[in-house]
């Protein structure tokens, strides 16, 4: 079973992201955060597979948990999601080790879905503990 985090802020895009995600995964084990705060905790306790995170968050930067989540767990997948579709972002996010970058504003539900199945093709995650 695939188990993912999204650290998103907005309600209305975490649910959006959800459904999308198990409308092809359904067996998909999502869990969901709106801040950094337990970020940490929630990866340490359910030690994900993949993590969608968006870099402004209430109480922690993305980016900041995104280099941390790596030093500890470098085998976990990091998507950053933003709205933030800068060219400064887009390094900041290569320097802190995340492994893809997409936009909201760019990118589709298939956009999505297709980076998520390379993981899981690429990972072998199906076959993960």
């Amino acid at each position: 079973m695939i188990k993912t985090l999204i650290f998103e802020d907005s309600a209305f895009f975490r649910q959006l992201l959800k459904e999308t995600l198990h409308s092809r995964f359904p067996s998909m084990d999502i869990a969901e955060a709106e801040n950094g705060k337990d970020a940490l905790q929630k990866v340490e306790s359910l030690r994900p597979h993949l993590i969608f995170m968006d870099i402004k968050l209430p109480g922690e930067n993305g980016l900041e948990l995104t280099k941390k989540i790596k030093a500890r767990y470098s085998d976990i997948s990091i998507i950053i999601l933003t709205s933030y579709d800068l060219p400064e972002y887009r390094e900041a996010a290569r320097e802190y080790q995340a492994d893809h970058f997409l936009s909201k504003g760019a990118s589709t539900k298939e956009d999505i879905l297709t980076l998520v199945q390379s993981i899981i093709t690429e990972r072998d995650i199906d076959n993960w503990k």
